[in-house]
């Protein structure tokens, strides 16, 4: 597998990826295809994909202010998820997407492989605090608060399936709304993803 050089650089691999990167305008500081810059063979031995790759690319990262309307994520700590959150928020229109603390990296590999491409779309944020998210900020929370509706919402904040929300970042938001569902919960990706929807619906 191909390790990050340091902070600040992520891998992309597939043709896919590097198609979405080059539409939203991000320049390679490195790129290998297979059997024009170097072997299939030697692109396969530094792959992460398990059928190997043909194309890969190292990046800069990149980070934004957190913008309405944004989706920000606080103890989420599988890669998949976040990735799939990114992807989410892409479809329905989120201006970005902010990682609270103890949130997994969403330039780590697996995450860049599950926003399919939506990494290079979405602007992504650091923050530490609910204060600093665009109100109003809704907490979502499972049974608690009232259903969701359309509406004007400047920052949704999700956390981990069991965990959830820390009770002081629940507290800094001005709303607390839960998702009406028939089972025990929603993991994160899922919660976003409908909750996203659910707010964009009567855009």
């Amino acid at each position: 597998m191909l390790a990050r050089k340091d902070r600040g650089r992520f891998v992309a691999e597939g043709e896919d990826l590097l198609a979405a990167a080059a539409e939203h305008g991000w320049d390679p500081l490195l790129l290998l295809r297979a059997d024009e810059d170097v072997t299939a063979e030697a692109l396969a031995k530094v792959s992460s994909l398990g059928s190997g790759t043909r194309e890969l690319a190292v990046f800069e990262e990149r980070w934004a202010a957190p913008a309405a309307p944004c989706v920000a994520l606080w103890g989420v700590k599988d890669p998949g998820n976040v990735g799939t959150v990114l992807r989410g928020a892409l479809a329905f229109g989120a201006a970005s997407v902010a990682i609270g603390p103890d949130t997994a990296d969403p330039y780590g590999p697996k995450a860049v492989r599950a926003s399919m491409g939506a990494i290079f779309a979405v602007p992504v944020a650091r923050v530490a605090s609910v204060d600093e998210l665009p109100g109003p900020r809704v907490a979502l929370v499972a049974r608690e608060g009232e259903p969701l509706t359309p509406g004007h919402v400047g920052s949704l904040i999700v956390g981990a399936e069991r965990a959830g929300l820390p009770a002081e970042v629940v507290e800094g938001c001005d709303l607390v709304r839960h998702i009406p569902i028939e089972s025990e919960s929603l993991n994160a990706a899922m919660a976003a993803t409908v909750a996203l929807y659910e707010v964009h619906r009567d855009a």
